[in-house]
């Protein structure tokens, strides 16, 4: 049997993992000394409280999981026969994924005849989301693990994201996105715009004033590189901003038209700890990143 397995950096909640059968990885955040590890510590997330957190001035601190961890999550099925797909966030954005490859390992010695296999969605929150949610349809449909790394090898590129933060300050806390201009700031109402290159890792690629000229300009990335849009879902994400989240959603229909299957997503807390409350952003089928 083959199970599979993401992590709570692609924004997957507990109820998307049961409809697709994933198990879920949990990546931590911290406040102050307060490490929380999501749908571990809590079962359903509060994102309001959190952001709310943040909107008063804190900034919480990120980190991987140690060797230990994976192997508590993976030997539980190797030792039941299983083979794990592992469907995860950008190995280019953290270390943990050395504490991950030891892990397995050291498994793989004590577990010969068991197979990990793992794609690398060069991503995260809803691009990493997006995927998952397409393997975990074909795992539905009955697809083998020869027929979904197949089509991860192409397909993993052909879904862009294209977000903007609303306070450079998670951001330049976290150090996580290149080429983020130290003179973009909140008081002058500029939005950095930024993307997710196959690389795996968030460039910021321009700027928008104000929050209109921002939503227009994800909309415009959507008709330039837009590729059978009504054939995949369309993500919205949202750092507790429902209005900016519905604002997007009607900018793409009016687009696009009402065919389109738009799914709206809260921003997990550990992703939000660096792009901050009020950030949105959208994911799509497309020609490439």
């Amino acid at each position: 049997m083959l199970v599979l397995f993401t992590d709570s950096d692609t924004d997957i909640t507990p109820e998307i993992a049961k409809e697709y059968g994933y198990r879920i990885i949990s990546m931590p955040y911290s406040i102050e000394d307060n490490t929380v590890f999501p749908y571990e510590d809590f079962e359903k997330f509060d994102e309001h409280e959190f952001y709310e957190t943040l909107r008063g001035g804190v900034i919480p601190n990120t980190s991987g999981i140690s060797e230990e961890k994976y192997i508590r999550y993976f030997e539980p099925e190797f030792s039941a026969g299983n083979d794990i797909l592992y469907v995860h966030f950008s190995r280019a954005m953290s270390g943990t994924f050395e504490a991950m490859d030891s892990a397995v390992k050291k498994l793989k010695e004590k577990y010969p005849e068991r197979s990990f296999y793992e794609i690398d969605t060069r991503a995260i929150s809803i691009l990493s989301l997006n995927i998952c949610m397409e393997i975990g349809d074909m795992a539905k449909r009955g697809a083998g693990i020869d027929e979904i790394l197949k089509w991860a090898e192409t397909e993993v590129d052909k879904f862009a994201v294209y977000f903007f933060a609303d306070d450079l300050k998670f951001f330049k806390h976290s150090g996580r996105v290149s080429a983020l201009a130290g003179t973009m700031g909140t008081l002058l109402g500029v939005r950095p715009i930024i993307y997710m290159g196959s690389d795996g890792k968030m460039t910021n690629i321009g700027k928008e004033k104000g929050r209109s000229k921002a939503i227009a300009r994800l909309i415009s990335y959507a008709k330039e590189l837009g590729d059978d849009m009504e054939g995949h879902r369309v993500l919205i994400a949202h750092a507790d901003a429902p209005e900016i989240a519905e604002e997007l959603r009607q900018s793409l229909i009016s687009e696009f038209g009402d065919k389109l299957n738009i799914q709206i997503i809260v921003v997990n807390p550990t992703i939000g700890s660096h792009c901050g409350p009020d950030s949105a952003g959208i994911c799509f089928h497309s020609k490439h990143r």
